[in-house]
Formats: structure tokens, C-alpha cells, sequence
């Protein structure tokens, strides 16, 4: 099952009269499962494709279908609402609101959902067992290591059972033995929950885990190894 299509995809930036294409006309297709990594040097485009997947930004032009539904003609509340239930996202920076616990941070998408107590604290719990974090469930981002904030970020994007995790640049800010632990975690979430991740990175610690890697540059799709 496709969750994610583009056809023909650009992206233009416009500053006053200086025009940057971001993306040049990107055509793919994501399948439900997989763990596809997206690289390419700064400025090849893989930021602006995984906004446009993650229905943060919409292209110029082409079209991007997600989960189904056409995304194109969206209104910013519209994207907003599509995102809340199929998407999730994990960040270089970790992005984890500092006044709250890990337990906090994760229960919060489901408390934006409308979810109940009692599924709130089943899934919460589920989860940072999942990514080992069970004993530091009470304590803020700043009591805990970069290793361990981002597995509570893993577990934040997963608590409303997205159909897809975005990640950019996820082990940016951490030492290698935390960047393959988090790794680890995420392909183990992968195989054992069927959730698509899709990565924009450099770090071949990232990419040597990818099972399809899609090289960009210069806004184009130079290879592909799913063809």
C-alpha cells in the first residue's frame, strides 16, 4: 500500500526577484513498511521533499498524495489535521518541550487527540518500554543525555499510531554509540509495528541501516535503489 505520492513534483523559493528550484520535477512512491533514507549534499533538495511529504509545505507544482488523500490544495488547518493522524516526526534538535517529563512529552499528541486516561498512561507506558526508557518516565529533557531525548522523541512521533515517521537528520546531535542505539530502536519499531520511516540525512550510520536509499541532487532523484 502506497503511503506517500509524488508526480512531478518542483519546489520554487522566491526572494524578491531571486528564484531558487528546490526541486525539479521529483516523481516516487513510498510503501507502507518501509525504511527508505533520503541523501544528497546541502542543498541537493531531501529537506524540502520530506516537508512536502510531511505536508509542512506544498510544492509549486505536481502533485503529492498522502495516505490516500491529495494534499496539493490543502489550507494550512487542513494539512495541520492530516498530519495530527498519519504522520509523525523526529527532529535533529529533539524538539522536546522542557517543562514536561518524558512521560509528558509523549503522552501529549494523545492528549490533542482526545484520548482518554486510561489509554493515555497503556500507551505511553508501551512505548518507553519500547525504547528503554521506562526508568526516566519522570524526568525532564535537561535530566537526561541527547541518546536518550531522542529516543523520547521516537516515542512521541509513534504514540498516535502514524502511518509514517519523518525524521531529519535524527543522529545529527549524537555521539556514534547513542546514534546506533537509536537507530537500532527505530528499524526494531519498524519491523516489529509495520510504520514507514522516511530520513533525511548525511550520516551513514543512518543510511547503512536504510533498506532503499534515494540519492538526490540538484533538486533530481539521481538514484534510486528500489529500480
Amino acid at each position: 500500500m502506497e503511503v506517500a505520492k509524488l508526480t512531478d513534483v518542483t519546489r520554487i523559493y522566491r526572494i524578491g526577484e531571486v528564484e531558487t528550484r528546490a526541486l525539479n520535477g521529483i516523481t516516487m512512491t513510498i510503501e507502507s513498511g518501509e525504511f527508505t533514507s533520503l541523501v544528497g549534499p546541502s542543498g541537493s533538495g531531501k529537506t524540502t521533499l520530506l516537508q512536502l511529504i510531511g505536508c509542512l509545505d506544498r510544492p509549486t507544482s505536481g502533485q503529492v498524495v498522502i495516505n490516500g488523500k491529495e494534499t496539493t490544495n490543502l489550507n494550512r488547518n487542513q494539512r495541520a489535521d492530516l498530519r495530527k493522524g498519519t504522520i509523525g516526526f523526529v527532529f535533529q534538535f529533539f524538539a522536546l518541550i522542557p517543562t514536561l517529563t518524558a512521560y509528558e512529552n509523549v503522552e501529549m499528541p494523545l492528549l490533542l487527540n482526545g484520548k482518554s486516561p486510561s489509554e493515555r498512561r497503556k500507551r505511553v507506558m508501551e512505548l518507553l518500554e519500547a525504547v528503554d526508557i521506562t526508568n526516566h518516565a519522570h524526568h525532564r529533557p535537561d535530566q537526561l543525555s541527547g541518546g536518550q531525548q531522542q529516543r523520547v522523541a521516537v516515542a512521541r512521533a509513534l504514540s498516535t499510531n502514524p502511518k509514517m515517521i519523518l525524521a531529519d537528520e535524527p543522529t545529527a546531535n549524537l555521539d556514534t554509540e547513542n546514534g546506533e542505539q537509536v537507530m537500532e530502536i527505530m528499524k526494531k519499531l519498524n519491523k516489529e509495528t509495520g510504520t514507514t520511516f522516511v530520513f533525511a540525512t548525511h550520516d551513514p550510520r543512518v543510511i547503512k541501516h536504510a533498506t532503499r536509499v534515494v540519492t538526490l541532487h540538484d533538486g533530481l532523484i539521481e538514484k534510486d535503489s528500489k529500480q
